[in-house]
């Protein structure tokens, strides 16, 4: 059974041009770490919202452990559902340690039944106890405040997190860090979380499951190979870069090129590598060709050439899908244009 899902939502506010959310569905598994990537007012925080019940759907379903949140009490759902924001929100005259307690004492629980639990979790984002726990948001710096934000919001021990954009006020070194230490949390606890970005860097570094939003409508749901190797239409070539070089280096499995193998003695690597993994493999050896090795048997083999054809293939593909989108584009554009016919 599905952790969350959404079943045909849509979401309409009044006085609005378009709907927020028009007639999305997917489902993310128990356990997934996926990402709503999507421009500004595409939906995809009006989804988390919903979730929550922050927001209600206008039709459709959402559902949490199999039941819809409508059916669910609010107060309930938030108490089993953890939430992180960017702007942290931590109380000002509370210290870490008091605000990482605040869920566990809302919910009847005493402080000295929560200490070691406050230690436990403070250690987890990273922050050593002794040294945090009695300062205030004040005396801790942009990237520790987010951390002590992670740790409240898992004081509960929720099975669902909700993180909405919570890395995007910080320097790039320090939501690097942050980024590395969600992978870990999310490796050792097991967490279904749903995070939403506007960065595709960000996505594909953290996402097992990719949502792509634009203007309300879901796009594409994947993982960041999928999207990256066949991308369901221009707008999802164009944001996650389809047709860059690089970005295909740095993601795409070398599996995406590999051949029937030939050669049983030639050098291995894993198949879970990456094109740029086995392509520096290739010419720093001098090897005409890796085999892939996945469990300890060979699945086929990859070549340099074989990974240019790739690479060629998919910013061909890009190409295309974006001569189409212009094609559609113009022919609207010349529709809206033509003066409308007289009445008879």
């Amino acid at each position: 059974m599905a952790k969350v899902e959404f079943v045909n939502v849509t979401k309409a506010y009044p006085d609005s041009a378009r709907n927020a959310v028009q007639d999305v569905s997917f489902a993310v598994e128990q356990g997934a770490l996926c990402i709503l990537l999507g421009t500004s007012g595409s939906g995809k925080t009006t989804l988390l919202r919903m979730v929550n019940r922050l927001s209600d759907p206008t039709s459709g379903v959402v559902r949490v452990d199999g039941a819809p949140t409508t059916e669910q009490d609010p107060i309930a759902l938030r108490r089993r559902i953890g939430y992180v924001i960017q702007q942290v929100g931590l109380f000002p005259h509370l210290t870490v340690e008091e605000n990482v307690r605040v869920v566990p004492s809302i919910l009847g629980q005493s402080a000295s039944a929560t200490s070691e639990r406050v230690d436990e979790l403070l250690r987890l984002v990273g922050l050593e106890p002794s040294e945090y726990r009695k300062r205030f948001p004040r005396q801790l710096s942009g990237g520790q405040q987010q951390r002590v934000g992670l740790a409240r919001a898992l004081a509960a021990d929720p099975s669902l997190l909700l993180m909405d954009e919570p890395f995007g006020a910080l320097d790039a070194i320090t939501r690097g860090r942050l980024q590395e230490e969600l992978l870990r949390i999310q490796r050792e606890t097991g967490k279904t979380i749903l995070f939403v970005t506007h960065d595709v860097e960000e996505a594909f570094r953290l996402g097992s499951q990719v949502v792509v939003m634009d203007q309300g409508h879901l796009m594409q749901e994947g993982s960041p190979v999928e999207l990256l190797a066949r991308p369901a239409n221009a707008f999802v070539g164009q944001l996650v870069g389809s047709a860059n070089a690089l970005r295909q280096f740095e993601y795409l499995p070398a599996t995406t090129a590999r051949e029937p193998s030939v050669d049983s003695a030639a050098p291995g690597i894993a198949a879970s590598a990456t094109l740029l993994d086995a392509m520096l493999r290739l010419m720093q050896s001098g090897q005409p060709a890796l085999n892939l090795d996945e469990d300890g048997r060979v699945v086929g083999q990859v070549t340099l050439a074989g990974i240019a054809q790739v690479v060629s293939a998919a910013r061909a593909t890009a190409a295309t899908q974006a001569s189409v989108a212009q094609s559609q584009a113009s022919a609207d554009s010349a529709i809206a244009a033509s003066p409308a016919p007289e009445a008879v």
